[in-house]
């Protein structure tokens, strides 16, 4: 189930790609599982086929989901890579936007680590 934060900053096909992801590091979603069609998920999600579509066609570029023609969209099989350097730096540059705004919210060293290693356990 993917649930969606309509006041968030983060794009809706951000948050989708965010879920799906998320769901297949918990073992919900599996190489192989059928995900829902671009037009499924958008009417699941109440949101436009086009921001779905977008969601997809990037999850596609990362070798997240694959889809077959005429059979549908599934889970594709996880390769075992390193992370690229390019993933790296948007990965630093995402962290130092949330990392700015805590800091202005004057939230200590020691929380925001003690938050991110909560977060990391529980995914």
């Amino acid at each position: 189930m993917i649930e969606l934060d309509y006041r968030s900053k983060k794009p809706i096909y951000e948050q989708i790609i965010e879920s799906i992801k998320l769901q297949i590091l918990q073992g919900y979603l599996k190489p192989g599982d059928a995900i829902p069609s671009v037009r499924g998920m958008a009417k699941d999600l109440g949101v436009t086929p086009s921001t779905v579509a977008k969601a997809y066609q990037e999850m596609e570029r990362q070798q997240v989901i694959e889809t077959i023609r005429a059979k549908g969209t599934f889970i594709a099989a996880q390769p075992v890579t390193e992370t690229l350097p390019l993933d790296r730096e948007k990965i630093r540059c995402n962290l130092r936007s949330e990392l700015i705004e805590l800091k202005r919210a004057k939230v200590s060293k020691e929380m925001v680590l003690q938050m991110i290693g909560e977060i990391y356990d529980a995914i």
